[in-house]
């Protein structure tokens, strides 16, 4: 006989006192730290325990009292849905604050080395329509909201999620789509575009995919609209006859007629059981094969497996940070770690003798090789393989010793032999990126032994959102 789980009691009258860095609002009730969505600080609410650990709990506002007075109106009509801009409740100033103090608290508490007076923040002059990149999934049932499912009178989410859509994943499960009608961190163009498509795929009846079976057509979209104008859409569908193949071209076509401003038209047949496509041909409907951004003189290829940062104007302000911060000099070799498809390594090679670029993903190598090519930038090499493997002794060896190392890691951080080899080669000065400032830290705190922090600048790339990057400067020690 199953055991019947106990009801939580509800914790009424709660005061919310704080963020954490994982997007939610907190609350320390005697010893228990209580984790809270879509709650800002000063807000008065009764709490739902929904998990409880020894020293932390998740819970849920079941009532609120008192709304507090740093509150913002969100701006999303799918805002504490859809899983992405948590944020959007709290103004934009108080944003930054917390993201200052998330910056502040990992650097004192994890690397625990001596620093610097923290820079405040860089925020972004656009806090909406920022991203140029979105992806869309196809889905042939749809998620309903409790409202939705209410104004059907079908509570237990049965007939109504026959219904198909077209938006984003609900967070934790990768078989649940929320339709979305706009959504606020593309261009309007994106909405336009992904809405005409839902509507002329329900009309001539073509099957969205079925994300447990796998039945179906049209899997997901992905829109991409960079600075200089110019907008890639991405098509992936499943096609296994004839007849799904003349329907998945109609849609392209109706696309193609609709949209006029989409430079680069491009579609995946994907019949895998995933999404990823990255071992697949992408075929040219209509346009280019790839798109291009640009800054200051120089100019970015972006095909669609590209990897580039998804806030084009706030990662000018990143890149320009970096270049400061390096100090760089004509006779400087630079090293350029985790360089991705160059953009960091192109935008400081005008002022030094060489820079060098390491990356894991060989794509990314070739889109830097040509990046350099197109702007005709002759004094940089570029690498690919696992940082581990790469970079050691012996390539440090035949590529020159590195005056200055940037490095930009995943979310991970750094690998421990990748931090040794760092310190062996000795540059003069590192300049750590990072989008994690738990990680950064932990990677501080190694690098302590041959290095001092001399400078932290914070970078917001993602408004709304608890993310935040940090750009870190470390002096050899004499």
């Amino acid at each position: 006989m199953s055991r019947k789980r106990r009801e939580q009691p509800i914790i009424e009258n709660v005061t919310i006192t704080g963020v954490a860095a994982e997007g939610k609002a907190l609350v320390r009730i005697n010893d228990l730290v209580v984790f809270v969505p879509f709650a800002v600080p000063g807000d008065v609410v009764d709490l739902k325990i929904l998990k409880k650990k020894h020293s932390y709990a998740e819970a849920v506002v079941v009532k609120f009292h008192e709304l507090s007075k740093v509150r913002a109106v969100p701006f999303c009509e799918h805002f504490g849905i859809c899983g992405g801009c948590k944020w959007q409740n709290l103004p934009y100033e108080e944003q930054l604050r917390y993201k200052q103090q998330q910056v502040v608290d990992c650097l004192t508490r994890i690397a625990k080395v001596e620093l610097p007076e923290i820079s405040p923040i860089l925020g972004s002059a656009q806090v909406m329509h920022y991203r140029n990149k979105l992806e869309y999934s196809f889905s042939n049932m749809r998620w309903l909201t409790a409202d939705e499912l209410n104004a059907l009178d079908d509570p237990d989410n049965t007939a109504p999620r026959k219904q198909p859509g077209l938006g984003f994943h609900i967070p934790g499960a990768f078989d649940k789509v929320l339709h979305i009608n706009s959504c606020k961190l593309q261009d309007e163009i994106s909405d336009r575009i992904r809405n005409a498509a839902y509507a002329y795929a329900v009309e001539h009846g073509i099957p969205f995919i079925n994300l447990r079976s796998l039945e179906g057509v049209l899997r997901d979209m992905m829109v991409r609209v960079v600075t200089t104008g110019q907008i890639m859409v991405l098509v992936q569908a499943k096609v296994t006859t004839p007849a799904e193949q003349e329907q998945f071209m109609g849609l392209m076509q109706y696309l193609s007629d609709s949209f006029p401003e989409i430079t680069s038209l491009l579609y995946v047949v994907n019949n895998k059981c995933n999404d990823t496509f990255g071992d697949l041909d992408v075929h040219v409907f209509r346009g280019e094969e790839c798109i291009y951004e640009t800054m200051e003189n120089l100019k970015f290829k972006i095909g669609p497996k590209s990897f580039f940062q998804t806030n084009s104007r706030q990662a000018y302000k990143l890149y320009s940070t970096v270049r400061n911060l390096a100090a760089l000099g004509p006779d400087d070799v630079v090293y350029d770690l985790y360089t991705g498809t160059g953009t960091i390594a192109l935008f400081l090679a005008g002022g030094v003798k060489k820079v060098v670029g390491i990356e894991y993903v060989p794509e990314a190598i070739e889109d830097a090789k040509v990046n350099a090519g197109v702007n005709g930038i002759e004094n940089t090499e570029f690498f690919a393989g696992d940082m581990k493997d790469v970079l050691n002794a012996g390539f440090i060896a035949e590529h020159g010793n590195p005056d200055v190392i940037i490095t930009d890691p995943p979310r991970a951080g750094m690998h421990a032999d990748v931090v040794n080899v760092i310190l062996e080669a000795a540059p003069k000065r590192i300049v750590y990126v990072s989008c994690n400032p738990a990680t950064q830290a932990r990677d501080i705190a190694l690098l302590d032994q041959g290095y001092r922090v001399t400078a932290v600048q914070p970078v917001d790339m993602f408004p709304h959102t608890q993310h935040v990057e940090v750009v870190t400067v470390l002096e050899k020690k004499c």
